[in-house]
């Protein structure tokens, strides 16, 4: 399957089925829970300052909610919406806290001593000292639950870093007293304004080592990195691992944030990205992520992306419990039926059917870092997005301004289409991703050089699945222009431009939920909106762009009057030829919407045949006479019409004009047409009526019949009239044939 990078807890790409089996082999009854971690069993002791670990902490392997994991949970759809109920459990609001900065600057011993629990968890990084992956730690004081993840800090393992950076709440951004500000600060920091991570708080650690002159020194320091970020003006807490100097405030500060930070919702799209997938004894496969919106239930049915597999949940913890179900914002253990742990990797996404899209191609707003090399059009990069890290190409579009917002103008206006893009620039672009990625409008992504994999830019997804068409363009400028403006009523622009996109085949809104990064009930609501603004139109199910509808409506009345030029004498455009005259203007749907509409509005009566209403057949004065010549003679003929081939020569008549006036006699139903021949109406009546009476006439208990010699006998025909003159009487079920002759029913 396609998916993230590496899978989790793998810091070598090394196979770890063995690892979680040896680890996931006891039961949650004996302190494991679904997360088949039994680490707090050896958890260190008790750091000074720290708070005894809960009860949840120790039934909770991973130490409970961990990071978020596509970065779409700030400033995409749900968050666009402006509403912010958070995820709650018995009241207590939890916020996702982060870590960040340089290796060895203590991040691990800080989420230690405030939480007691240690988040490194493989045997490799006990040995070495240094986190490796993702470590999971939660601690709840009052009415705030703080739940870190723990990230590592060594330039080898940013990609585990990104997996868990891309959806924290807040973080902490930690600064090692006696070193001061160090590359990957720098890269981490940098890693943080690009996911547009919103609040924060600098911990200067390892206080205990500098005297207070260091201390203000370094404090300067970070103010000048993050001068003009969302962490200036962020408090700078000194503290001690060791001592326990400063972490009373630095709780007091985290607390503070929860309490003004906005929550995700619980009605948005289930979403949520695997960090680990391993197999645990007596439960099979089990998944371990961040929820990141709307809600997962037991026994629910999913779909994992890329690649659309169906899997069930067959029971699901949170926080370390089982729970009936996980809501947006929470760390969430699932046991998935359907799928085996080989199948899985990180960056793989649980969902719901039509949920989100598996996208190979998107159009995106992308900016450079300031110190960033600069970025040729055509460049393979490193596309990392929650925590999937896949490979992809740049193509770049119009050149942006970060200052206004506009596309970047070159002579005369026109937007400017550069072949390279420079450090702390910003420009529109077309990512080709090598593997399929989940992803929906909004979601914030990092750049990474291809080689050496150091931290580019980033950027937000503005199209998951762009149309075909030119992207260096001043069209293709405009259009993502437009859509990189949408903030505040984005989401209605974003569905208002979707259906407009749709054209004459409109769309529906299971088509749109997933490119608009809704679920299709508030997709509803928004077309809902549209449709009374009359900015779209509503056919059924399917939508259309109102003016679409306008241009098609109008087309089409003026191919009936073209119509009715042409052939006077016709009833109308043939219904059918009316439908593809319009093309591509209208698919079938919106062909009978306007057909109808018209039709309700009494301006055009709309059959097999569209004619306007206003429309009749007038002949000349000649044609009447033709006409009536035509009518009296098939009249006088009776059951041995003449043949049409023998008309011109009997009525000193051209033959188009001939058939014009039989065509209009059969539309009145004066001719009836019996395969190659053509009878008066009057004559078919008599052999009809006659016919019928035999039913009545037959002597009591019989049946009346009918045979070809009879039949020709008593109307005075030969064979060549006889026959379709019976089949006319079989159709019309006057008669039945039964073996060589008919009965009269």
């Amino acid at each position: 399957m396609a998916g993230g990078g590496q899978r989790a807890g793998v810091p070598s790409g090394r196979p770890r089925r063995g690892a979680a089996r040896a680890r996931g082999s006891g039961s949650p009854s004996d302190g494991a829970g679904l997360d088949g971690d039994t680490r707090v069993r050896l958890a260190p002791a008790r750091r000074p300052g720290a708070p005894p670990p809960s009860a949840a902490d120790r039934s909770s392997p991973d130490g409970s909610p961990a990071p978020d994991a596509p970065a779409d949970g700030r400033g995409a759809a749900l968050a666009a919406r402006g509403e912010t109920q958070r995820s709650t459990e018995s009241g207590v609001k939890h916020l996702v806290v982060g870590t960040a900065g340089h290796i060895d600057h203590g991040k691990s011993a800080l989420v230690r001593a405030l939480t007691g629990i240690d988040p490194d968890r493989l045997r490799e990084e006990k040995a070495r000292g240094i986190t490796i992956d993702l470590g999971f730690a939660r601690y709840q004081e009052g009415a705030t639950g703080l739940a870190f993840v723990d990230v590592p800090g060594h330039e080898r393992f940013v990609r585990n870093m990104l997996a868990g950076v891309s959806g924290i709440d807040s973080v902490v951004l930690v600064v090692a007293a006696d070193e001061s500000v160090m590359p990957q600060t720098r890269e981490h920091f940098d890693i943080c304004r690009l996911l547009d991570v919103a609040d924060g708080v600098v911990a200067l650690t390892k206080a205990d080592l500098v005297d207070a002159e260091t201390i203000e020194l370094v404090r300067l320091e970070v103010s000048e990195l993050v001068a003009g970020s969302f962490l200036q003006g962020a408090p700078v807490v000194p503290v001690s691992s060791r001592t326990g100097e400063g972490l009373d405030s630095l709780r007091r500060v985290l607390a503070e944030l929860a309490d003004g930070a906005a929550g995700r919702r619980d009605d948005g799209i289930p979403r949520l990205p695997i960090d680990r997938a391993f197999s645990m004894k007596g439960f099979g496969t089990v998944v371990t992520g961040t929820l990141v919106s709307g809600r997962i239930d037991r026994d629910a049915d999913l779909f994992l992306l890329p690649g659309a597999r169906r899997v069930k949940v067959r029971g699901l913890e949170v926080h370390g419990t089982a729970q009936p179900s996980a809501h947006a914002g929470q760390r969430a253990a699932i046991n998935l039926a359907g799928v085996g742990v080989d199948d899985l990797r990180r960056g793989d996404t649980l969902t719901v059917a039509g949920g989100l899209l598996a996208t190979r191609r998107i159009d995106a707003r992308v900016s450079l870092l300031d110190d960033a090399r600069a970025l040729r059009y055509g460049a393979r990069v490193r596309f990392h997005q929650g925590t999937t890290e896949v490979m992809a190409r740049v193509a770049l579009g119009a050149l942006r301004s970060p200052e206004d917002g506009d596309v970047g103008g070159g002579t005369g206006g026109a937007p400017l289409f550069p072949g390279t893009l420079d450090p702390g620039s910003s420009a529109f672009a077309r990512l080709h991703l090598e593997r399929p990625a989940a992803l929906t409008r909004g979601d914030r992504f990092v750049l990474r050089a291809y080689s050496p994999p150091l931290t580019i830019g980033g950027g937000v997804v503005l199209d998951p699945d762009p149309p075909r068409g030119r992207l260096r363009s001043a069209a293709g400028a405009g259009r993502l222009r437009r859509l990189d403006r949408m903030d505040g009523d984005g989401l209605r622009q974003a569905v208002d431009l979707r259906v407009d996109e749709a054209g004459g085949a409109g769309v529906t809104a299971e088509d749109l939920a997933p490119r608009v990064g809704l679920t299709q009930s508030a997709v509803t609501k928004v077309l809902g909106a549209l449709v009374a603004g009359r900015a779209v139109t509503a056919a059924d199910n399917r939508f259309f762009a109102t003016e679409r509808v306008i241009s098609a409506r109008a087309m089409l009345l003026d191919a009936v009057t073209a119509y009715h030029r042409k052939a006077p004498l016709e009833p109308g455009l043939p219904r059918e030829m009316a439908r593809s005259g319009l093309g591509t203007l209208a698919g079938p749907e919106l062909f009978d919407h306007v057909a109808e509409a018209l039709a309700t509005e009494g301006v055009l009566a709309a059959g097999r045949h569209l004619a306007l209403s206003s429309h009749r057949v007038v002949l000349s004065e000649e044609e009447g006479r033709l006409k009536d010549r035509l009518a009296a003679r098939f009249r006088e003929e009776g059951l041995s019409p003449p043949d049409a081939v023998s008309l011109p020569e009997l009525l000193g008549a051209d033959t188009e004009a001939i058939d014009r006036m039989i065509a209009l006699l059969v539309r009145e139903g004066i001719l009836e047409r019996l395969g190659p021949l053509l009878f008066h109406r009057d004559v078919l009546d008599v052999v009809r009526t006659e016919v019928g009476a035999l039913k009545a006439s037959a002597p009591a208990g019989e049946t009346a019949r009918v045979d070809i010699a009879w039949f020709k006998s008593r109307f005075g025909i030969t064979r060549k009239y006889a026959i379709p003159l019976l089949e006319h009487l079989d159709r019309a079920r006057i008669t039945r044939r039964v073996g060589t002759g008919r009965i009269v029913v």
